[in-house]
């Protein structure tokens, strides 16, 4: 049965190759990806790219998917206090499903309080948000706990599409 995968973007300022890379990654191994965000409106890249998201994250169902993932850059900031996000990220967990994030991103989890206990990356510049939640930093590039799997960044992208794609498998 095709692995499916929901990669969440920040409406606008997502960053390019933490959602080109792994979602070329994903689906060279077969995983079918549909792209959600807060709005359907084209979100444009901190470097440019043109995305046009799928659904609304708002009628994302976490049971249609094996992996949800949360895609960084300065844009990823709208959901780290977000109630839905929140929900959508704690019901991963709860359905046993994958549940990934890269860059900033990492934070969402954490104040959703999926990382307290457990080893996880971030962009350096918010390592304390993650700290402060429970979460215990490692500083790899990639980091796998459990059905959790964080990255720190663009220069992570690829090998955070390979943790996730492996998993899957």
């Amino acid at each position: 049965m095709q692995k499916k995968a929901l990669l969440i973007i920040a409406s606008q300022r997502f960053r390019d190759e933490e959602l080109l890379k792994p979602k070329k990654v994903l689906e060279e191994q077969g995983v079918e990806v549909t792209i959600a965000s807060s709005s359907l409106e084209t979100a444009t890249g901190m470097l440019g790219a043109k995305v046009k998201p799928d659904i609304l994250l708002r009628d994302a169902r976490v049971e249609d998917y094996d992996a949800i993932i949360f895609v960084g850059g300065v844009g990823a900031q709208e959901y780290w206090n977000d109630s839905l996000a929140h929900s959508i990220a704690r019901k991963a967990t709860e359905s046993k499903k994958l549940l990934g994030a890269i860059c900033i991103a990492p934070v969402t989890l954490a104040n959703a309080g999926l990382l307290a206990g457990r080893k996880a990356t971030v962009w350096p510049s918010e390592v304390d948000k993650i700290k402060s939640k429970g979460a215990s930093y490692t500083g790899a590039g990639v980091e796998i706990d459990g059905k959790i799997i964080t990255a720190d960044g663009p220069g992570s992208a690829e090998k955070f599409g390979l943790a996730i794609a492996n998993a899957l498998k």
